[in-house]
């Protein structure tokens, strides 16, 4: 027997004693549903409306009209990795992963590092992956997706971005430098360009009286400033309308005597001790927020001096049109790197 014929008989051989694909596998590669499966794309609706704010029900709706696959009840991280890795095992790779959270440039995004872990910002994020309480994305499970991130702004923060680029292992991430609006009354998703403005929380002078600080701050703008700030919704195509919330930060310092805590009888005599503090300092040059638009509070208990801040922020919306149409919204296109930031 020449040897060219025993190498064909053992090959022979071999597939009879064992098939290249399992039954299963066989399915899979004939199966038209399968194939779709793989290539499909998916949607986490990392957060629930508590107010009046009905933006995740807003995106739900988005998302379910393009008819993506929605996934709801996830609010960290650590469970979307999770859930991600079960589906890799299932060899499900998904085309796009779309992740829905609140986000603003102070207080980071809504969505939590674990299930009872804190918001994510860049220094939760770290801190969470050298502590191990974020699991490792399994090899691949991700590694031919592009990550969506709509949450406002977070476009902004390069460095925060590319974390979450390392921790879910993407091929890419996205994420607007502007405001992501879903449920719109002239559009169901967009994009608005956000401009601030602050006042000692429960100390307003009034609207008339923000609007000349904001006009001030973005002279070249025609906006009509008072009207945008007394509008909580679209009034009319294209016109800005605003919204509000609030920022604390709250120190706590202890003394070896209570003779040595200082004294504090009131708002500039807080502010000049702030001001004295680098750390305090600090935290505030972070921010961004001039200290006298924070409504500051001192109390003392036992040896204990505690210090509280507020400030409301006013955030004025104007909705992004296109450049050569101002009668349309500008589409919301991620690879469009005008909207969008890609890592």
């Amino acid at each position: 027997m020449n040897k060219s014929l025993i190498i064909v008989l053992v090959y022979m051989l071999m597939l009879g004693s064992k098939k290249p694909f399992s039954q299963q596998s066989e399915t899979a590669l004939a199966s038209p549903s399968k194939i779709e499966l793989i290539q499909k794309s998916i949607v986490f609706i990392a957060g629930f409306d508590d107010s009046d704010n009905t933006y995740y029900t807003n995106a739900k709706r988005y998302f379910d009209k393009k008819e993506i696959q929605i996934v709801e009840g996830l609010y960290s991280i650590d469970e979307i990795v999770k859930y991600l890795n079960r589906a890799g095992e299932q060899q499900i790779h998904f085309k796009e992963i779309h992740i829905v959270s609140h986000s603003n440039a102070w207080l980071g995004m809504s969505l939590k590092t674990t299930e009872t872990g804190e918001r994510i910002t860049l220094k939760t994020l770290q801190n969470a992956i050298q502590e191990n309480s974020i699991r490792t994305i399994a090899n691949s499970a991700t590694s031919v997706s592009k990550i969506i991130f709509h949450s406002c702004g977070l476009g902004e923060n390069q460095e925060l971005l590319q974390e979450l680029k390392n921790t879910f292992g993407a091929k890419q991430v996205y994420a607007s430098t502007y405001f992501n609006v879903f449920g719109g009354k002239y559009a169901d998703h967009y994009l608005a360009k956000p401009y601030y403005g602050y006042y000692p929380t429960a100390e307003s002078q009034g609207p008339a009286h923000i609007a000349k600080e904001f006009k001030q701050d973005y002279p070249h703008l025609n906006i009509d400033w008072f009207t945008a700030l007394k509008t909580r919704q679209e009034s009319a195509f294209g016109k800005a309308y605003s919204f509000k919330f609030n920022i604390p930060v709250d120190w706590e310092f202890t003394f070896d005597s209570v003779d040595d805590i200082p004294t504090l009888e009131d708002k500039d005599a807080i502010m000049d001790w702030i001001s004295e503090s680098p750390e305090m300092a600090e935290v505030l040059y972070k921010l961004n927020i001039p200290i006298e638009k924070f409504r500051w509070r001192s109390t003392i208990q036992g040896n204990r001096l505690m210090i509280k801040g507020k400030t409301t922020v006013l955030c004025v919306l104007a909705p992004i049109l296109q450049s050569n149409d101002e009668n349309e919204y500008q589409n919301v296109t991620v690879e469009d790197r005008s909207l969008y930031q890609i890592l």
